[in-house]
């Protein structure tokens, strides 16, 4: 937040990038050390919510919305709300035990997008400003990324690093390794790239899923009785 004050996007987001790195590291840690309690599930949302939530909306606030007036406060505002209500949810919901999938956008995942495309900003022709603190792209896709946030849409975990899991979902470890990948040779381009894809194919998968149960669905069962009557 220091940094997005200096007008030093590249550092803000970067840095909003390393928190994301600790915060896959603690869960690791906590999971090898069996250390999870309900303290330290409180305490990692609240680090998310300001990691993910505030930094990445003053950030955007800053960088591409603050000559839209009110209403551009309103939008920066959504990462920083629709977060939190998606932590508070996670955490009611949260029985101790780690999924495959999220219910909905993690919420670094959507800090992650945001600083996507400020680093692109400058590089990739769709996302360039108009002018200085005005950058249209942002205000639909902020938007979408909230709603993201608050949806039913099943998100890929992140794998742990391990041979078990390697055997046992070779797709999935394939995929993220080679996402890992295109994220150290091309750096900016390269997480825009990554996450453009893994939300797409979540959304993908969704939309999927709806056709076929809406295809295969018996037009009579309507209350869960296949029974006709006249």
């Amino acid at each position: 937040m220091i940094k997005t004050f200096e007008s030093n996007f590249e550092s803000a987001a970067w840095l909003i990038i390393l928190a994301g790195f600790f915060d896959l590291l603690d869960g690791m840690m906590a999971r090898l050390t069996n250390g999870s309690s309900v303290f330290g599930v409180e305490l990692d949302s609240l680090a998310d919510i300001v990691s993910f939530g505030v930094a990445p909306s003053f950030m955007i606030y800053v960088f591409g919305l603050s000559s839209y007036g009110f209403s551009g406060v309103i939008v920066a505002s959504l990462p920083a709300i629709a977060g939190a209500v998606r932590l508070a949810k996670y955490n009611v919901a949260f029985d101790g035990v780690k999924s495959d999938v999220f219910d909905g956008m993690p919420i670094p995942v959507q800090a992650s997008s945001i600083v996507a495309i400020v680093l692109n900003a400058q590089n990739v022709a769709f996302l360039a400003p108009d002018e200085p603190g005005r950058l249209p792209i942002l205000i639909p896709a902020v938007v979408i990324l909230s709603i993201l946030m608050l949806s039913t849409i099943d998100f890929d975990n992140v794998p742990p690093p391990s041979a078990r899991y390697m055997r046992n979902h070779p797709v999935k470890a394939v995929l993220f390794s080679a996402g890992a990948l295109i994220l150290l040779i091309f750096r900016e381009l390269g997480l825009l790239i990554v996450l453009s894809a893994y939300v797409f194919v979540a959304i993908g998968r969704a939309v999927y899923k709806f056709a076929h149960a809406v295809a295969t669905a018996d037009p009579f069962d309507v209350d869960g009785d296949d029974t006709i009557t006249e």
